[in-house]
């Protein structure tokens, strides 16, 4: 296993092998609570794993009994003590890191278990894929304490549609991880033991896929979704840049003699 650098992160933990990258919330002292400093890292960890050319895949985790149990509370204090505008401009600053997690151009798969609550709910949804452990607890309760759900709601809607949605925000209620998969929250559930492996499992898959295909498909989907006309003028912009890469000529190549491709991500 080849540890990039960990040691620049006071929140995260992330770690190279066989083409996956592993990405660990490291705050299990305080339920991997997300606060500003978790936020700035993971823009900066997003920037590394976009440029390395090594990464195909990406696993996001958590130490400790829960995923997350939503943003800290000093976040949102040092927050609302400021100007409107200043809270504005903070939002907009938070909201960046999440949408540039959200936008690598590789499979993200988030692995899931004990609580995911509110703000840990909002950045598994910046994910592709969500392995959830059959003791999870999920819950956006931020109406309970008068307050809107921050940056997610659209992430929300775009994966389980509004009825669903509205059910989670303007309730507030803890539902398990089989409602959560009725809804369309999760892509499965496996039991706790299993999850690291399962999770693993599910991740590997993209290895024997070419990583550029799969990150433009990502991007198709990703951006082109609420775009319409838009959107499939973004499907053709991408199939022609792949046309021009090594991979779909070895694609063509394998096929045509009847053997496995073996992708380069070129």
């Amino acid at each position: 296993m080849n540890q990039l650098t960990s040691s620049s992160y006071q929140h995260w933990l992330i770690s190279i092998s066989n083409k996956i990258a592993t990405i660990t919330l490291n705050r299990p002292a305080v339920k991997n609570r997300i606060d500003a400093t978790t936020l700035r890292e993971l823009g900066q960890l997003t920037s590394e794993i976009q440029s390395n050319k090594d990464i195909w895949a990406v696993i996001l985790k958590a130490n400790g009994d829960s995923f997350s149990t939503g943003v800290d509370v000093s976040l949102i204090g040092a927050m609302i003590n400021n100007d409107r505008e200043t809270y504005e401009s903070n939002l907009r600053t938070f909201q960046g890191y999440l949408d540039a997690f959200e936008a690598i151009e590789k499979p993200i798969v988030a692995a899931l278990h004990g609580y995911v609550i509110g703000g840990g709910l909002i950045l598994a949804l910046c994910c592709d894929f969500r392995i959830a452990a059959d003791n999870i607890i999920i819950s956006l309760p931020e109406v309970k304490r008068s307050i809107g759900v921050i940056m997610g709601t659209q992430r929300i809607t775009r994966t389980i549609g509004l009825a669903y949605t509205k059910e989670l925000v303007m309730l507030g209620n803890h539902i398990t991880s089989q409602r959560a998969y009725e809804m369309g929250l999760v892509n499965q559930v496996v039991a706790q033991d299993n999850l690291d492996e399962e999770t693993k499992l599910f991740a590997e898959q993209f290895l024997d896929l070419p990583p550029l295909a799969v990150g433009l498909c990502k991007k198709i989907i990703n951006e082109g979704q609420f775009l319409h006309r838009a959107g499939q003028e973004l499907e053709i912009e991408a199939q022609a840049a792949l046309l021009e890469t090594n991979d779909f000529k070895e694609a063509i190549s394998s096929f045509l003699e009847k053997r496995k491709p073996n992708y380069k991500g070129s």
